[in-house]
């Protein structure tokens, strides 16, 4: 696929993302490839290729001599990175945020146990200069700089369980990160109390302190859903 191409395949892919997570097409409606690719003026292979893309994401089935149908919520790949920021683009924002911090709730505090019990020196290591990061960009509403180390962070927490079912959702974590930084759904500065649960988190870790790094976390996960109560009700 040229540059061209690729940038065309990105810019449909994304707009029909956008449109069938935020409702633009009902469940049930059908897309046809000839329409698309009118359209967005580009080729019906451009067309076909963004298709697959959202038929391995189960937003779109095609039918034989019906076109493509637009599935049902229930059964599309939410655990999907591209999905959730679709979503999260969208009206529903608040609730998406929602969910998906709760679902980080129910999951990263039993991964930060056993990551206490199973990190290497490295990863250890790795974790505590994440820590001082979030510290040295947590003011000046530095949010992008501070997010970079928080997903970091985050993705070492998940990696170090030692659980690649955990490992996985580093990916899932990232986005609800980013899609509450470029959202706005966060304040002009990180919640000093967050980045100092940050902190004394990578200590649990480091000291192998199971117990204490599924407290902290859950902390952190408290917080979250407190940020949310106030910044996207």
């Amino acid at each position: 696929m040229t540059a061209q191409s690729q940038g065309l395949h990105t810019h449909v892919l994304d707009t029909l993302g956008l449109e069938i997570s935020s409702g633009g097409f009902p469940p049930g409606s059908v897309l046809r490839t000839d329409e698309l690719a009118q359209r967005f003026e580009v080729s019906r292979t451009v067309v076909r290729e963004v298709v697959r893309v959202l038929e391995s994401m189960h937003l779109v089935e095609s039918r034989r001599r019906v076109g493509v149908t637009v599935l049902p919520a229930e059964e599309w790949n939410v655990y999907d990175p591209q999905v959730i920021r679709w979503r999260l683009a969208g009206a529903d924002r608040p609730r998406q945020l929602r969910s998906l911090t709760v679902l980080r709730s129910a999951v990263e505090p039993v991964a930060a146990g056993l990551a206490a019990r199973n990190a290497t020196p490295e990863q250890c290591a790795a974790l505590t200069e994440c820590a001082l990061g979030m510290v040295a960009t947590s003011r000046g509403q530095r949010l992008e700089d501070y997010l970079r180390h928080d997903i970091a962070f985050h993705r070492i927490v998940l990696n170090a369980s030692g659980n690649e079912m955990f490992a996985r959702l580093g990916d899932v974590v990232a986005e609800v990160l980013a899609g509450r930084t470029h959202h706005q759904v966060m304040f002009e500065d990180p919640d000093p109390a967050a980045v100092t649960l940050h902190v004394r988190l990578a200590e649990a870790v480091r000291e192998g302190a199971a117990a204490d790094a599924e407290r902290l976390t859950k902390e952190i996960a408290v917080g979250a859903l407190h940020e949310l109560d106030v910044l996207a009700p």
